[in-house]
């Protein structure tokens, strides 16, 4: 009996110390990277982006180019923008519909609002109608407005993407219907078969870009519903495709737009954009499907959701290296004829960045000195203050980093925290006169310790 209690204690204690062992592993292992690992987004691609900066929190085939559907409709709108901003177009100005026009706006298999044969419209509510409602030929009316003919539009679409620095990006129509929907009035120099292509690293660069500049698209992208000539025989409903909205059936909080996309060659598209108190994140999913492999609108909200719980849920704004912080091992730098033999350096601003919350000792800075300013590891008197001799760049150094849209770290300034004036003829003689004698002497006293 004695020896069955003593072998069941032990394998009591044996079972309560493997536990204990199997706790501390899975507190030692970082949450953030399980959190990663257990991520699961259903769809052929995605990208998650922290708006201010264009750091990359998460992403997933996303280099790889797509159909982008109607998310083409952004460039429409960054260039209508444009053109608005320059003049050449008022929100009050008149167009007259085409035959073109005309007879997109009558299919309604597409995703429109309906034009009158012999109508006209502002530009104000056909640029409502695309962003709210996805309208083709009210785009397409935007389109000939700006540049005469959509044909034309496609040059100034892909003439901008190639500005922007979207790779991989191929624009063939103003609106991301795929040119077979266009009754055989595609834009001229494209073929029927063609289709508007972009990976979604390039769609979140545009997302960005259209945000940064022109801020104000979200005062129209984030209204749920409107009435398009409302009060008139022509009257439409507009609900808003992105359903993530507040008030409509997949709203998620903080939602206020962007551009949702779907044809049977893209599948169901969607760049998303919300904000949480001073956080902004931009999402993006391409081809997205459900569990059992099937595209779906409600799949591309899922994604997106997931995309954004994990963004808002995971990470963190954090100052990783303070302002003045001096490197270990090179706080200063020798100044060669200068008043002060040496300058002390250090970062100019501080360092925040949007990181995991688990993350924040993983970062390493390092120091990359300018060789055209820094030679030889030494500066020319005179020295001024602020004086930028380097950059400083995190590395880190256990699990994933994705980096930035721009494809470069972030780089920070690392500058002289001082003045160092030119010594004068006097200074410098008097200075290698002392340097000579120090010499003198440390040759006399290795001679008389020689001797002995």
């Amino acid at each position: 009996m004695e020896v069955f209690k003593y072998v069941k204690n032990f394998l009591t204690k044996g079972l309560l110390i493997a536990l204990l062992v199997i706790l501390t592993v899975l507190a030692i292992v970082p949450q953030q990277a399980y959190a990663e690992d257990a991520l699961t987004i259903m769809a052929e691609a995605a990208i998650l982006v922290d708006a201010e900066s264009g750091k990359i929190l998460y992403e997933k085939n996303a280099e790889a180019p797509l159909g982008v559907a109607s998310m083409t409709k952004m460039m429409t709108e960054y260039l209508l923008f444009e053109a608005i901003e320059n003049g050449k177009v008022t929100w009050d100005q008149e167009y007259e519909v085409t035959d073109y026009t005309y007879k997109i706006s009558q299919d309604m298999r597409l995703s429109n609002v309906p034009f009158r044969e012999d109508g006209s419209y502002t530009i104000k509510e056909m640029y409502e109608a695309m962003a709210i409602f996805s309208a083709n030929a009210a785009t397409i009316g935007i389109a000939e407005t700006i540049a005469g003919t959509e044909s034309k539009f496609v040059d100034l679409m892909n003439d901008k993407a190639k500005e922007m620095g979207l790779e991989e990006t191929t624009f063939v129509n103003s609106t991301g219907l795929s040119n077979s929907s266009l009754m055989g009035m595609h834009p001229e120099g494209t073929k029927e078969t063609d289709e508007n292509i972009m990976p979604a690293r390039s769609v979140a660069k545009l997302t960005k870009r259209l945000l940064d500049d022109y801020p104000e698209v979200l005062e129209t992208t984030k209204i749920p519903v409107k009435l398009f000539r409302e009060g008139t025989a022509d009257e439409t409903r507009m609900e808003n495709w992105n359903s993530m909205l507040p008030g409509l059936i997949y709203e998620y909080e903080g939602m206020d737009g962007l551009k949702t996309g779907s044809t049977d060659f893209a599948g169901y598209a969607f760049a998303g954009t919300a904000k949480r108190d001073d956080t902004r994140l931009i999402a993006v999913v391409m081809g997205a499907v459900d569990n059992k492999g099937a595209g779906s609108y409600k799949a591309r909200f899922d994604a997106t959701r997931t995309l954004f719980d994990y963004g808002f849920g995971e990470f963190t704004t954090e100052e990783v290296i303070p302002a003045g912080y001096q490197f270990e091992g090179q706080k200063t730098l020798a100044v060669e004829k200068g008043l002060e033999e040496k300058v002390a350096i250090a970062v100019k601003e501080p360092v925040k960045m949007m990181i995991p919350i688990a993350d924040k000792e993983l970062y390493r800075p390092e120091l990359l000195l300018d060789d055209s300013v820094v030679k030889n590891g030494k500066l020319e008197a005179g020295v001024e203050k602020d004086l930028v001799v380097g950059t400083l760049q995190l590395k880190k150094t256990d699990g994933t980093e994705y980096g930035y849209l721009s494809g470069s770290t972030e780089k920070v300034e690392i500058v002289t925290t001082e003045a160092v004036e030119r010594a004068n003829w006097l200074s410098l003689s008097m200075r290698s006169t002392g340097e000579f004698l120090s010499s003198l002497w440390d040759d006399a006293g290795s001679f008389v310790r020689g001797l002995f």
